[in-house]
């Protein structure tokens, strides 16, 4: 009979091997999740998935991914300790009990760890999304070659030398598309409140209100815990027509009301204390706005002033206002004349083009000095003649330049117009500051002519040499639809811009936690 023949490996050996063989397959996936620098772990696990997969961190980091969720990767990691005494402990089989052991310990005390912590607020975890935000923004402002490059076409933006950052400016409108949300205070009643005029001059005020009221999509939450910025829906051109006596020339009806609606949402809400209200914003394009605002200090001077008369002199802050565009709309709409860019190749035989009454203190100056004068290249008119062939908007047309003056106030629904009628804007202002030029470089665009200049006006835009103007021209074209009112809005147009100024200020807000 054959004998067989044993294994030369002892039955009483196989707990030491295998000992070894987990203690070789801990060491092979320590080291595989090692291989991560700690920054990274920080930012997966921070960072929500979609930030992740779109990070472009490479494939070993996709792939880690799709096996574990982002908030455990942290706690699938084997740290660099423990990877040391499971080297120590595989030079003995005894050791493979302190080993389990020492692991188990560490796994129970970051589970101890994960459970103490303090869950955060809802205002801290706003906060930690700005400072992300702030992050990101500095990120693509410090990018190579940012200053007055274009970052290409990213689906409807095309960035350009009419924009300070271009890079800086679209991070900044994604943020602000993937993060703000607006409270829209309920309180108070039709007509000064929830609504506002919607034709002719105060156009944008009433547009706003009801888009933030009807509209705004993904901006507006119900949950007021959940916003960043807070907005009281009053209309000061509705207070001027319902609480104005006319030529009284007393505005303490509008500063009352302001007072009142203040003390309500103070009284019935928590959130206006918190901050004094830094995270509220209104909006008028009345020119008594800021003097409406004054009704209530802490909206004064904490609040942000979304304003047409966006005058330095009366006390508008640039640091905390906001300017906004001043838009005329015969009947609601952009005149037929505007609705469509003319063509690039357009004959425009007259130098420059301007129509309007003797109002504030510019337009005089003006039309001192260049009115009736038969001038066929400078065209200034106070009242067009009614013999004349064109009308208003065909004049800006057929103009190269259109000139701006401020009226009353500092703002001027001209420039809006100009913009339409790609007829490069000059601005006769003082003390204004230009909508939305936090982002927009207006020299890119425009020309800006002291007072004391005017009588030099034909000089100086005369001046301007033929490139100049069809630089200036393509740059009126670019920024076109960022003066563009829609219904229901688009991306990048007029309401898209106020949000985004509105937004940069509470970016400039730090640390607001409840």
């Amino acid at each position: 009979m054959e004998t067989k023949r044993h294994s030369p490996y002892s039955v009483s050996m196989l707990p030491s091997i295998s000992v070894l063989l987990l203690c070789s397959v801990l060491i092979a996936s320590a080291y595989y999740f090692c291989s991560y620098d700690s920054s990274s772990l920080d930012l997966l696990h921070f960072a929500p998935r979609s930030q992740f997969e779109s990070s472009g961190e490479g494939s070993r980091s996709s792939a880690a991914a799709s096996v574990f969720p982002v908030v455990e990767l942290r706690t699938k990691v084997i740290t660099s300790n423990q990877i040391q005494a499971v080297r120590s402990a595989a030079r003995s089989a005894d050791g493979s009990a302190v080993v389990i052991n020492r692991l188990r310990r560490n796994a129970t005390s970051s589970d101890l760890k994960r459970k103490s912590r303090k869950p955060i607020s809802r205002g801290e975890e706003l906060e930690r999304g700005l400072a992300r935000a702030r992050a990101s923004i500095r990120r693509a402002a410090m990018a190579a070659d940012h200053q007055n490059s274009s970052i290409g076409r990213v689906e409807e933006f095309i960035g350009g030398s009419v924009y300070r950052n271009s890079r800086a400016f679209y991070q900044s409108y994604v943020e602000m598309e993937k993060r703000m949300k607006v409270y829209v205070y309920k309180e108070g009643e039709p007509p000064i409140v929830h609504d506002g005029p919607c034709k002719d001059i105060y156009t944008i005020e009433g547009r706003f209100i009801h888009e933030m009221e009807h509209g705004a999509g993904k901006f507006r939450t119900e949950d007021p815990e959940r916003a960043h910025v807070y907005f009281m829906p009053f209309s000061v051109t509705w207070m001027v027509k319902y609480l104005y006596t006319p030529l009284s020339y007393n505005l303490t009806p509008l500063r009352h009301f302001v007072a009142d609606y203040v003390s309500v949402i103070s009284t019935k809400h928590p959130f206006w204390n918190r901050t004094l209200g830094a995270d509220h914003f209104m909006l008028a394009c009345h020119d008594w706005g800021p003097h409406a605002s004054r009704g209530s200090p802490l909206l004064n001077h904490n609040s942000i002033r979304v304003l047409c008369n966006a005058n330095t002199s009366e006390g508008f802050t640039p640091r905390k206002d906001v300017s906004l565009p001043e838009i005329h709309l015969y009947g609601g709409n952009i005149p037929t004349q505007l609705r469509s860019p003319p063509p690039p190749s357009s004959h425009r035989p007259h130098l420059a083009f301007f129509a309007g009454g003797l109002h504030g203190p510019i337009r005089p100056i003006l039309l001192r000095h260049w009115k009736d004068r038969n001038d066929t290249d400078l065209r200034v008119f106070e009242y067009l003649p009614k013999a004349s062939p064109l009308d208003y908007h065909t004049f800006m047309l057929r103009s190269k330049f259109c000139l701006c003056p401020s009226g009353h106030e500092v703002a001027s629904p001209r420039i809006v117009e100009a913009i339409y009628a790609e007829c490069v804007p000059v601005i006769l202002s003082e003390s204004y500051v230009l909508p939305f030029s936090d982002v927009l470089r207006w020299e890119a665009f425009s020309v800006q002519v002291g007072v004391s200049e005017i009588p030099r006006l034909k000089e100086i835009l005369g001046g301007i040499g033929e490139r100049e103007y069809l630089r200036l021209k393509s740059g009126v074209r670019s920024v076109r639809r960022h003066f563009v009112l829609n219904q229901p809005a688009k991306r990048f147009d007029v309401f898209h811009m106020i949000l985004h100024s509105v937004w940069l200020r509470r970016l400039d807000l730090k640390n607001l936690v409840a």
